[in-house]
Formats: C-alpha cells, sequence, structure tokens
C-alpha cells in the first residue's frame, strides 16, 4: 500500500480497525491517540481515570504499600501475564503493541496473545540505549558530544590519566540508568571516593569535560522513508519544588521562543542524522534525542539517545503541528504496518520546525518530594482544572486530555495515586500539561507555575505514618 499524502495517511489509521494496544504503568504517553487511531488501545497499571476512560483497562491488583517491581520491564511483563488482560486482549483478537520499556520475555509473552510488538528486539534497543554506545553512533554519523573519554577506572589516579586533557571538572556518566542517579560531578580526589563504588564496577565509563549546558529534546521518527523529526522542548530538570533528584527529569515545555532559529535547524539535521545512523544498524521507528546547549560557546551537543517513545510524547504528538499534519506516532505505527509514504519529508521538516507551527505547551511531572509517608484518604481526580484568584485549584471536569484546556488560568491534570494508596518520598503524583510558559527567560519556574504545582500538591490528604 503506497499513500501519498498526509490526509490519506490520517484516514488509513482512522478506518482501521486493527487492535493498537499501549502497555504501561499509566495511559499518559500516548494521550489522545484514540482519536486518531482507530483501534488503539490502552492497558495500565495505575487507574487515573477512575474507570472513565473507555479505552483503558485496568486489572485488579493487590493492595501493596509500595510499587511492587523493580524494573518497569517486570511490571508491563506482569501485566502482560494477568489472567484478566489476557482475556480483555483475546476478546479483540489479533493487534499491534507498543510499550516503552521491555524485554525478551516481552516479546515472548505479546507473541502468545496474538500480538506485533512493533519495535525493535530488545536486543538492538539495548544497544543503542548505552550511552557509551550512543557517543560512537554519533561519532560516526558526524554528530558532536560534548568533549569525552571512554574507558575503565578504577581510582582517581586513573581518571586523571584518562581525562586530564579535559579539565579538572569532570562528568562521568556510566552505560545504563537514570541520568540524574548514574552521572556524576568530579572535581577532586574527595569527590570520586564518593562515587567509587559506582564508577570502579563499570566495564567502560564516559568521562566528559565539564561544560554549562542548557537542556534541551527532540523525538523523531526513522521510517524507510527517512527520519521525521518534531520540535524542539525544553527539558525542565532538577527543581526542588517538582523532584527531590538533582538531575530528575520533571517536565518540558514547547515555545517557539525558546530557541534560536539556528539551534532549531541545528538539532532537526542533527537529529535526523542520528536516524539514519540508527536505521543502519536495523532499528526503525520512533526515538528521542537529549540535546545539550553550551550557555558558554552555543555549541550543541548530544547528550543521550532514548530508543523508545518518552515522556515528552504527549506534549509531541498533541502539538499544533500535529493538529494540523499528524502526530508524529502515526509515522511509527505506519512503519510497522508496512506502508509506503511517497511524499516529501523534507517539507514536513522544514514545517514542523517552524515557530508559526508551534503553540506554547508545557508539562511537569510533580512528585512526593517530603521525607514523609502518606496515606492518601483523598487524591484529586484526572482532569481539567482551574487556578483561583486565592491560589487554590478547583476541579472543573472529568477529561482524557488537554483538547478542553480554555486559556492559561486552566489546565490538565493526570492524576497516578489513588485515595487508599501509600505514597513516600519521590513517588509520583501526577502530570500537570498547561499553556503558556513555564520557564523564565533565564531558566527559572514561572511565578504562574509555582502557584500550580502548590495548588496541586495541597490536593493529596492523608495522614503521615511511619
Amino acid at each position: 500500500m503506497t499513500i501519498t499524502d498526509l490526509s490519506e495517511l490520517r484516514l488509513s489509521l482512522y478506518r482501521d480497525p486493527t487492535p493498537v494496544w499501549h502497555i504501561c504503568a499509566t495511559p499518559y504517553t500516548l494521550l489522545g491517540m484514540d482519536e486518531w487511531v482507530r483501534g488503539f488501545r490502552w492497558i495500565s497499571y495505575s487507574d487515573c481515570f477512575d474507570g472513565l476512560h473507555p479505552r483503558v483497562f485496568v486489572p485488579p491488583q493487590p493492595v501493596s504499600a509500595t510499587f511492587p517491581f523493580e524494573t518497569l520491564e517486570e511490571m508491563n511483563n506482569h501485566l502482560l501475564m494477568h489472567p484478566e488482560v489476557r482475556d480483555h486482549i483475546k476478546k479483540f483478537g489479533p493487534g499491534l503493541a507498543t510499550l516503552l520499556f521491555f524485554d525478551e520475555r516481552t516479546e515472548e509473552l505479546t507473541k502468545e496473545l496474538g500480538l506485533e510488538l512493533i519495535f525493535p528486539k530488545a536486543e538492538l534497543r539495548r544497544r543503542i540505549d548505552d550511552k557509551l554506545e550512543t557517543t560512537r553512533i554519533a561519532d560516526r554519523a558526524g554528530v558532536a558530544s560534548v568533549p569525552n573519554v571512554m574507558g575503565r577506572v578504577r581510582s582517581y589516579e586513573d581518571l586523571q590519566g584518562l581525562a586530564g586533557h579535559l579539565g579538572t571538572d569532570l562528568v562521568i556518566q556510566t552505560s545504563f540508568g537514570d541520568s540524574g542517579a548514574t552521572t556524576f560531578f568530579i572535581s577532586s580526589a574527595v569527590d570520586f571516593e564518593s562515587y567509587r563504588d559506582e564508577i570502579v564496577a563499570e566495564r567502560e565509563v564516559k568521562i566528559m569535560k565539564r561544560i554549562n549546558p542548557r537542556q534541551a529534546a527532540i523525538e523523531a521518527c526513522v521510517t524507510r522513508q527517512g527520519t521525521v523529526v518534531g520540535p524542539l522542548s525544553t527539558e525542565i530538570v532538577g527543581f526542588k519544588a517538582l523532584t527531590p533528584y538533582l538531575g530528575g527529569w520533571a517536565g518540558n515545555e514547547i515555545a517557539a521562543e525558546a530557541f534560536t532559529a539556528e539551534q532549531r535547524r541545528l538539532a532537526s539535521e542533527r537529529t535526523m542524522a542520528v536516524g539514519d545512523a540508527i536505521y543502519e544498524l536495523g532499528y526503525r521507528g520512533y526515538f528521542e534525542i537529549d540535546w545539550l546547549i553550551d550557555q558558554d560557546t552555543g555549541e550543541l551537543y548530544l547528550g543521550e539517545l532514548n530508543p523508545r517513545l518518552t515522556g515528552l510524547s504527549p506534549l509531541t504528538n498533541l502539538a499544533a503541528f500535529a493538529h494540523a499534519d499528524a502526530p508524529l506516532f502515526l509515522f511509527h505505527l505506519l512503519e510497522y504496518k508496512d506502508v509506503n509514504l511517497n511524499f516529501d519529508f523534507t517539507e514536513i521538516n522544514h514545517r514542523w520546525a517552524n515557530p508559526d507551527q508551534m503553540d506554547n505547551w508545557g508539562q511537569l511531572i510533580i512528585k512526593h518530594i517530603d521525607q514523609t509517608k502518606v496515606r492518601l484518604t483523598h487524591a484529586p481526580g484526572s482532569g481539567v482544572w482551574r487556578l483561583k484568584d486565592d491560589g487554590n485549584a478547583e476541579f472543573r471536569y472529568p477529561q482524557t486530555h488537554r483538547r478542553t484546556v480554555d486559556g492559561d488560568r486552566e489546565a490538565f491534570f493526570l492524576r497516578i495515586p489513588e485515595a487508599g494508596d501509600q505514597i513516600v518520598f519521590g513517588d509520583d503524583l501526577g502530570i500537570l500539561v498547561m499553556p503558556g510558559r513555564m520557564l523564565t527567560d533565564d531558566g527559572k519556574l514561572t511565578a504562574r507555575t509555582l502557584r500550580w504545582i502548590q495548588a496541586i500538591r495541597d490536593q493529596f490528604k492523608g495522614p503521615v505514618f511511619e
């Protein structure tokens, strides 16, 4: 089958009844996709919509004081083995499956259920997800990373011998793991001793010159016809009002004025170059790149590559350009349906990098930042909220995504824990999505953003326990 324009692309998926399942902790990553893809449905661990979303299935779970899984792969496999999930999927017949995280066991389980897992194999994703391998891939593609060297480090003397030419302020990163927890800032032997065990345990680490970065992110989809690239977004990282983790991701914003035209152009071109490079390795579909902009020199460097859907995906797929053309995820879906897209991706990429195609929206990941354990007696509903003049938030009505938010006094909130759940330090409370800028020009949270964060946090109530 060959599709020759975007209207035909949209129509083909709107009419296609093939079941497409997204299996994840919450339905957030691909909210709204059921409005574009007729067969789209979710299997979720958390009941964010209190059973009111007609296409989200949440199986009953045993009561647990804490999240009972060590990894999201383990959680997804649990869902796919759950008897009620298996019965629910079988009612709809053979179809397609998407997940943020999966492993070889997930591949076996989806196959058992008659589902095609529409991502490259777990082994290839793991290889590309390796932060050191990502650097090597980018080097081959002619895309610069922060000046670095890679090697085995057993002592501070090893570190100086390997990376002395990069200066005294260094950043060490391991191959895998949350960058907020597996990135170490080293300026002295004392710093090194603080992280010795984690660093020495690695066969190889990446050692970078420490720069003064501004963080950005961009999503794309590599296909046999080329790479389609979404808009460049700001990364919101480490704010104490949102997360207890210094390097913890806490949201994004897409805003036309956040970057220069040159920064957007370079990020788009270099994302395409990386897309071409991973396609040669056999990778197809959705991916995301974190970029680092050196605020002292203006240089744009590759940070890391995520071969998957990501937390940025809801902003990308619900942006203004997506409503004008098509969500980026549709290109991923059609790549796995073996559909040829016979039109010019260059024109699409140029249009999607145009500030006129962007509307200012942002998202915040709000965590429990107190060193307390709380048994929730009340948790806010998912839907549209309004910020009142007195700084309090009021619930207006249930909603499945941001589409009916009206003006900068309203926002969409997706709640994660329910009343009756127990929350501890670092747990996610929910995701707040709102129009307008979340950051000031100098990179701080705006006063409006801070009021919203506190107003939503105040909605979670319950006694503290030991």
